[in-house]
């Protein structure tokens, strides 16, 4: 049983050493949590809680506090991580408090130093889930001179294509918050299909001339996650508009990158209804990559432009000059919006279907802007009915979902499943457990999906160890990863592709 008055005074504790409670306040805090926990008085005793002032995390905290609430019936068995955050909410600082204490360190230190405390926090009030995300499997693909980042994500769940599409189609319900990344989850208390939101913390700021706010990732793909996200629930759109805003967020923060989701299902993100944009401090692979071919525009004289050398459709931009690059950028979004090449299979329309989208995606190194856009079609066929420009079908059994602006990247999200199904491969793969064709090849067995890459493997023979085993799978999966990213190329590498490509640019007027 968990002693309820010492978990008081631990809270207290926990919340003054990393919660910036103020010593003022904490027999008002402590005495909402004696009624909170329904106990008449504190301990008069509680021993040493100095280990306490070390933690990096607060899951011992966290842990404790949800075992005492389903033990005197202050949440359900199951929901007590609703309970759990909510105590986290009440002990973190009021929202105004903590974007008056991020600017102020902002204009005294630096916004590296604000970014520094508005992180810690997140991850001290247990908004962000650090220990969930140090279970991740991450490993780096080196392929000749580019590379890419690969993480089987334990925490999120896989979507599916269609499901994300119905959110663009779905009619009006009266849902508060209107969806999770809405304002109005701010301080919201949660239910079993909506997270608690009451220890999330956000900073306001001012994008494209409109209020918008930013938060980081509970997720958290790569370091400092954030996403930035419009006061409006709107749909999620490319336009000129959109250069305002990821340039105006590196003026604001130059320490991170920002870009944005397709507009459309399949090539899109997995919240297509809600107007955000994905950043943070960690440079993509996409970004380390160098310029394939270098053009001239005499429209924009001074900006920079190439085809950068990755695997699907880039343009690279740079430029001190934030006009002339916003305007060069928006000359591109709005020829693409209705481009074709038959000869490409880019067709911009089906009837009245749009079919063409594209990921900008801005960084500012001094005071040089450096826009990446990432062509994307998210036209669908009798061969491909996921999407042409999507992963194909032999792939799915690794990655089905979209491949969204961070796939695109170059830092592959990859299902929960595939930490268990990979083992259980690379195990009848050394002889640890039987390779059964037939058993494969049937609909209910947990390795179906996999059935062919098995064979294929298997052809080579049985690996020496489990250790060579998993290496020709992560080999396997690591060529799939890069594979998908050849699919999702609306411009592909080969000369029809390529030349393909410079005509698009020609028709930009660039050279």
């Amino acid at each position: 049983m968990i002693n309820g008055k010492i978990l008081v005074e631990k809270l207290i504790k926990y919340a003054r050493c990393h919660l910036h409670l103020e010593q003022r306040d904490e027999i008002y805090f402590r005495n909402l949590l004696l009624r909170e926990f329904r106990i008449d008085e504190p301990a008069l005793d509680v021993g040493d809680l100095s280990f306490i002032e070390s933690l990096d995390v607060p899951d011992v905290i966290v842990s404790e506090l949800e075992e005492y609430a389903v033990e005197n019936g202050l949440a359900q068995k199951g929901l007590e991580n609703l309970y759990s955050t909510y105590i986290f909410g009440l002990l973190s600082p009021l929202p105004s408090a903590v974007n008056k204490k991020f600017m102020e360190i902002k204009q005294s230190q630096g916004i590296e130093k604000a970014c520094e405390y508005f992180y810690d926090l997140s991850v001290k009030n247990n908004y962000v889930q650090k220990t969930a995300i140090g279970k991740n499997l991450k490993w780096e693909y080196v392929d000749g001179d580019k590379y890419l980042e690969i993480t089987v994500n334990l925490s999120k769940p896989e979507k599916d294509n269609k499901e994300i599409a119905k959110l663009l189609t779905a009619p009006k319900k009266a849902k508060y918050p209107a969806c999770f990344l809405c304002k109005e989850n701010e301080g919201f208390e949660g239910h079993a299909s909506h997270p608690a939101r009451e220890n999330i913390r956000t900073i306001s700021l001012t994008m494209g001339g409109e209020p918008w706010f930013v938060q980081y990732s509970p997720y958290a793909y790569y370091n400092e996650h954030m996403i930035a996200i419009s006061n409006q629930h709107r749909p999620m759109h490319i336009a000129s508009d959109t250069i305002d805003k990821i340039t105006d967020f590196v003026d604001f923060f130059p320490n991170y990158m920002i870009g944005s989701n397709a507009a459309l299902p399949i090539v899109g993100g997995s919240i297509l209804n809600h107007e955000h944009f994905q950043g943070g401090e960690h440079l993509m692979p996409m970004h380390k990559a160098p310029l394939l071919k270098q053009f001239a525009s005499d429209k924009y004289p001074t900006v920079k432009v190439g085809i950068v050398d990755w695997y699907n459709s880039v343009i690279r931009l740079e430029s001190t000059d934030r006009a002339n690059i916003k305007s060069f950028a928006t000359d591109i979004i709005k020829l693409w919006e209705t481009y074709t090449d038959e000869e490409c299979g880019i067709y911009a329309f089906t009837g009245e279907t749009p079919h063409n989208s594209l990921s900008p995606v801005c960084r500012k190194v001094g005071e040089t802007y450096i826009i990446d856009v990432i062509l994307r079609n998210n036209r669908t066929n009798e061969e491909f009915p996921d999407g042409i420009f999507h992963a194909h079908p032999e792939y799915h059994n690794i990655k089905k979902e979209g491949i969204g602006l961070i796939e695109a990247m170059g830092l592959f999200i990859l299902p929960g499943r595939l930490k268990k199904q990979l083992n259980m491969i690379a195990e009848i793969l050394c002889g640890k457990a039987p390779y059964d064709e037939k058993a494969l090849n049937d609909k209910d067995n947990y390795l179906y999906a996999h059935r062919d890459m098995i064979k294929e493997l298997m052809a080579d023979g049985l690996s020496k160890d489990m250790a060579t085993a998993e290496q020709k799978v992560t080999d396997t999966v690591n060529k799939v990863c890069k594979n998908i990213l050849f699919n999702t190329a609306v411009f592909k590498n080969d000369q029809q592709g390529k030349d393909g490509f410079v005509r698009f640019l020609n028709v930009l007027g660039v050279k």
